[in-house]
């Protein structure tokens, strides 16, 4: 009371477990001004967005994004005026650079992409950092974890993980993070997390510091297991296309091998037979789970058009401008014996 100390007058200011717990991820991520956790992935995308973001501004995001995140942008944000470019994952720095106007305050990316695997440059992104300092660079690296990957230290402003997903890694919690470059933008966005309700419990953020502990360890296996799978689904005569940054025909390989240390687990990849041999794939899978999410320790397996990426969530005319096909399939590599993966696999793709 007498403010001698440190410490929280209220649990949603934070507490000593959460605290720890976010100190960790700074840690990770290389965050100078620190991390806040969050009630869920979609908690810490909208406190970011919410926080930064004011009627009137300009927001250049890449599509496509979760499919979450797009409709809160849609239903939310372009109803409160804030104005929004959205630009193709593919497309280099260059092409974002291009969309800034006057009233730009925010870059959104995401990388590797939901559910595409396209992966940014954030080195260059670092640049554009520079050439425009008034401007905010975020990053969902749901897809990598902060293992794999740290933005913040290519001058990228804020990092963003679902850590529901691979930071937790045991599909047993629901959680999110947000990582700072500097203090000013912590404080900021610490108070609104206040106010908006959505801070992380201190039981949930005592099972996301057990989870860090084996991060590194899990994230190289399923690294590992991942490179294997897409390895043979590349040469599988009922595989048409597979989307794995770790492989070299990838059309980002060189700037994942540059920025992250390995792979991860997330691979898409598409069949053949269209929308029919999709959903026949993944209902035939045993091993594998047929099921959204992704990260955790058991392999997950689902077709986005159905799923993830299926009305409301996502028009047909916004899954065409994606690139999300009918044939696309998301696999979440999980920790299991190499062998009896790909023996799954195989198996399934054999009944197509």
């Amino acid at each position: 009371i007498s403010e001698k100390e440190p410490g929280s007058l209220y649990a949603l200011d934070g507490n000593p477990t959460s605290d720890a717990c976010a100190d960790i991820i700074a840690q990770l991520e290389g965050a100078e001004g620190g991390t806040l956790l969050t009630s869920s992935g979609m908690a810490a995308v909208s406190l970011v967005l919410l926080t930064f973001l004011k009627s009137g501004d300009h927001l250049v995001c890449q599509f496509p994004i979760y499919s979450r995140a797009i409709k809160f942008i849609e239903d939310i944000l372009l109803a409160n005026n804030v104005e929004v470019s959205w630009v193709d994952s593919n497309e280099p720095v260059e092409t974002f650079e291009k969309a800034i106007k006057s009233n730009t305050k925010m870059v959104y990316v995401e990388s590797p992409c939901n559910p595409k695997m396209s992966v940014q440059d954030f080195s260059l992104f670092g640049e554009l950092t520079r050439r425009h300092p008034k401007l905010l660079v975020v990053v969902d690296g749901t897809f990598a974890s902060a293992y794999l990957q740290q933005p913040l230290k290519y001058g990228l402003h804020i990092s963003i993980h679902s850590c529901s997903k691979y930071m937790g890694g045991h599909s047993d919690i629901i959680a999110g993070c947000v990582s700072f470059a500097n203090e000013e933008l912590m404080r900021k966005a610490r108070w609104h997390l206040t106010l908006l309700g959505s801070a992380l419990s201190a039981s949930d953020a005592s099972l996301l510091h057990r989870s860090l502990k084996t991060l590194p360890v899990r994230m190289e296996k399923h690294s590992i297991n991942a490179m294997h799978v897409a390895k043979f689904l590349a040469q599988h005569s009922k595989v048409k296309a597979v989307y794995y940054p770790g492989l070299e025909s990838h059309p980002h390989y060189k700037i994942a091998k540059s920025e992250m240390k390995s792979f991860s687990g997330m691979i898409s990849f598409e069949v053949i037979g269209g929308k029919e041999a999709g959903i026949k794939l993944v209902e035939s899978v045993r091993l594998i789970s047929l099921a959204v999410s992704l990260g955790g320790t058991g392999s997950l397996i689902e077709h986005p058009a159905s799923m993830t990426n299926a009305g409301p969530l996502m028009s047909e005319e916004g899954r065409k401008k994606g690139g999300i096909t009918d044939s696309l399939i998301r696999l979440s590599v999980g920790l299991e014996d190499i062998d009896d993966l790909i023996s799954d696999l195989s198996q399934a793709l054999e009944q197509l």
